[in-house]
C-alpha cells in the first residue's frame, strides 16, 4: 500500500530523509503547514537543531498538528533532533519539545560536530546483520519509562526506542544506503 511519509522541512537534513524513502513503497513529501502534517499517514521529524525545530513547529502551528497525527496512532519517527523533541524530559534543558514519548533523553551526549562518528548496531527487530549507524552530536535516552522500550544501544547507550507508534533514532539512517529502518518504519505505518 502506497502511504504518504511526511518528511518535516522547516530545517536539517529533510532532502536526505525524501531521498532515502525513494523507490521504497510509500509517496514522501516535504510538509511545513499543518494542513500538510494532517494529509499524512506517517511523519518524519529529521535531524538538525532541536531548539530551531522545535520554535518553527511553535510559530507555524505544526506543534498541534503532530500531536493530532500521533492521536491517530499515525507513526511518527524522530532522529537525532526529532528524538529530543519527541521526549517527554530532557536532560538539564527547559527548550520546547512535543513530549510525546516516556523517555529522557540528553542532548549532545557523544560530543560535538568533531565527535561524529559511525558504528555497527544490532536494532531488534531489523534482520540480515547489524545497521551501520552516523552519529552526529547525537543525544541518547537516559531513561525509558511506560511501554517505551529500547530497541537498539551503542555500547551502554540507548540509541533507539519505540512506543506504540512512535520511533526514535538517535542517528542519522538516511544518511547511509541501507534502507532497513526505514522499512521497519514502514511496517509500523502499515500495521497502523
Amino acid at each position: 500500500m502506497n502511504r504518504r511519509v511526511g518528511i518535516l522541512a522547516l530545517q536539517g537534513d529533510f532532502s536526505e530523509h525524501l531521498a532515502a524513502f525513494k523507490g521504497l513503497n510509500c509517496h514522501a513529501v516535504p510538509v511545513k503547514h499543518p494542513a500538510e502534517v494532517r494529509a499524512c499517514d506517517a511523519l518524519v521529524i529529521p535531524g538538525g537543531e532541536s531548539t530551531t525545530i522545535g520554535k518553527l513547529c511553535q510559530r507555524f502551528g505544526l506543534d498541534e498538528a503532530i500531536v493530532e497525527l500521533s492521536e491517530r496512532d499515525a507513526p511518527i519517527w524522530g532522529t537525532c533532533a526529532g528524538m529530543i523533541l519527541l521526549a517527554k524530559e530532557i536532560e538539564a534543558s527547559e527548550q520546547w519539545r512535543l513530549g510525546l514519548m516516556d523517555i529522557t533523553v540528553q542532548r549532545n551526549a557523544f560530543g560535538r560536530q568533531v565527535d561524529s562518528f559511525e558504528a555497527d548496531l544490532a536494532i531488534e527487530g531489523v534482520t540480515s546483520g547489524p545497521v551501520r549507524a552516523v552519529f552526529i552530536r547525537a543525544p541518547v535516552v537516559t531513561e525509558v519509562r511506560a511501554d517505551a522500550r529500547v530497541l537498539a544501544r551503542f555500547d551502554d547507550k540507548i540509541v533507539m526506542v519505540r512506543q506504540g507508534n512512535l520511533l526514535a533514532t538517535a542517528f542519522h539512517p538516511e544518511l547511509t544506503d541501507d534502507r532497513r529502518v526505514q522499512q521497519y518504519f514502514l511496517n509500523m505505518i502499515n500495521s497502523s
